[in-house]
């Protein structure tokens, strides 16, 4: 009764172990279901309630040293600084009233001329220079001097 008790343990933990990793944006289980499968095998083969353990504990973590590193690195977020950071901390000229109500407003920086918000929603004037804050999206956010 032990013996059956277990495989349907092994099996029940092999299936919840593959559908959480199904549902889940990156591997966190994958390695415990290669040891629940091997577990299983080993229950297969009539090895001792002990072993079996021995088993599961084993293959679940060779299977996470060895692969772990790789996944990571496959990952990996990659963040791809672009030189439009080098206008944040830059003083810009305001080309256009910059009027976040309206919608409009336009500045230059670094020999590019850039639309913008203010960070405050104040209204800026033209020719007026600003700090450069922050960029969202394809706009730059300001702040007068």
């Amino acid at each position: 009764m032990a013996e059956f008790t277990m495989l349907i343990f092994w099996l029940v933990l092999l299936i919840l172990l593959i559908v959480v990793e199904a549902v889940t944006a990156q591997m966190v289980t994958i390695w415990f279901a290669a040891g629940a499968a091997a577990a299983l095998v080993a229950e297969l083969l009539n090895a001792q309630v002990w072993l079996q353990w021995v088993v599961f504990i084993a293959v679940s973590a060779i299977a996470l040293i060895a692969t772990r590193p790789l996944v990571r690195k496959l990952t990996k977020t990659r963040v791809q600084p672009t030189n439009a950071d080098r206008c944040i901390g830059q003083t810009a000229v305001v080309m256009q009233e910059i009027d976040n109500v309206a919608g409009k407003g336009q500045v230059y920086v670094n020999g590019v001329t850039w639309t913008a918000r203010s960070a405050d929603g104040s209204v800026i004037g033209k020719d007026e220079k600003v700090t450069v804050e922050k960029i969202d999206g394809v706009k730059l956010i300001v702040k007068t001097n």
